[in-house]
This record gives structure tokens, C-alpha cells and sequence, in this order.
């Protein structure tokens, strides 16, 4: 293999790094919640030894260059956040509308927590059928919810509620206004996550 040749096979191989390090990046972002190694090997198609060495490295990006977001792993888990430095801009566009700026995923917990309270992660994840981790912290970021306790139980797992700022930002004096959930049915009740985001949007 000549100079030429060698020149050409490497600039292919970055480039094909480069195209994994940008499916990567939208994936992540389209997903908004933390995705584990497994999920993003199976989408980009590339072994899970490769992908981690790119992903450490896409880390290390993030980190040296002048951005507002960072990639983490948390747990072998992966997800963009907003950089520390810039939290006091972050909150202050957050505190504005805090009620339409919530995802579905968020929304969903939100509910669950409103009418379920107090109630554990685990709990609300049964709920959801899905991790609900990333919308917890949202919410909290956000001053919707709170930690109010821990239930006494092997692990004592934290016990979640809303706050004050939650009946502020959906116009209620205290949680006995929230819509009841008598007006369902029995049958319609066993369907409790639809049944609490219909109630919410009644707000």
C-alpha cells in the first residue's frame, strides 16, 4: 500500500467515524432519555466494543470544545446535557414557561406523581411501562415535584410529591382541585396512565 492508497484509507475511516459520532448525536437527542450501549450498537450497527471507544472519545470532545451541551454516562447509560457553566441561562428560560415546555414522558410522570403522591420511581416506571429517571429530574429542575420522604422498605427508595410551584403553574389552590378520577369507569380506571393524562389536560 502506497503513501496514496494509506492517505485514502485513513481518511475513510475517519469519515465513517465521524458519520457514527453524528448518528450518535441524533439519537440522543431525538430520544431525550439516557440510551444504553445495546440501544445504540443496535441502531448505528456497530459492535459494542468499537462503539464505547468512540463514545469515550466523543466525551472528551464535548469536554475540550467550546459547547453548550456535554455527553455523559451515568450507569451505562448515555445522554446530552447542558454544560454546568450555563445552568443560570438554562434555568432562567426554564423558570418562563416551565408547564409548556414539558415532554410527553414528562407530562405522563407528572400526572402519575399528581395523583399517585407519594410515590417512588420504581412505582411510577410500573406505571409508565418505561424508565421514567430522565423526566424525574426534569421535573425537579423544573421545581414541579420534590423528594418528600422514603418509604420504609429494604433499600428506602425515595418517595416523590408535587410542590407548591406545580398548583401555581396549573392554577389550582391544593391537589383536592385537581380533576377526580371517580368520573371514570372501573374498567377505564385500570388504564390509569391514559386516565391521569386526560385528567391532566383538563387543567
Amino acid at each position: 500500500m502506497n503513501k496514496i492508497e494509506i492517505n485514502q484509507f485513513e481518511f475513510q475511516g475517519a469519515s465513517k467515524k465521524n458519520r457514527i459520532k453524528s448518528s450518535i448525536e441524533s439519537l440522543l437527542f431525538v430520544s431525550g432519555e439516557p440510551l444504553n450501549l445495546k440501544t445504540l450498537s443496535s441502531n448505528v450497527e456497530v459492535a459494542p466494543k468499537v462503539l464505547e471507544k468512540i463514545l469515550d472519545e466523543m466525551m472528551d470532545e464535548y469536554e475540550e470544545e467550546s459547547r453548550g451541551i456535554k455527553l455523559i454516562s451515568i450507569n451505562g447509560e448515555y445522554q446530552l446535557v447542558t454544560k454546568a457553566q450555563n445552568s443560570e441561562f438554562v434555568q432562567r428560560l426554564l423558570k418562563k414557561n416551565k408547564r409548556q415546555s414539558l415532554s410527553q414522558a414528562s407530562l405522563e410522570s407528572l400526572a402519575i406523581i399528581a395523583y399517585k403522591q407519594p410515590i417512588t420511581r420504581v412505582d411510577i416506571d410500573e406505571i409508565r411501562g418505561v424508565k421514567s429517571e430522565s423526566a424525574i429530574q426534569r421535573l425537579i429542575e423544573k421545581e414541579l415535584i420534590k423528594e418528600v420522604g422514603r418509604l420504609e422498605v429494604p433499600g428506602r427508595p425515595i418517595l416523590f410529591g408535587t410542590t407548591e410551584e406545580f398548583l401555581r403553574q396549573f392554577g389550582l389552590k391544593a391537589l383536592n382541585d385537581l380533576p377526580s378520577l371517580d368520573l371514570y369507569s372501573e374498567k377505564e380506571q385500570d388504564e390509569s396512565l391514559e386516565i391521569l393524562n386526560n385528567a391532566m389536560k383538563e387543567l
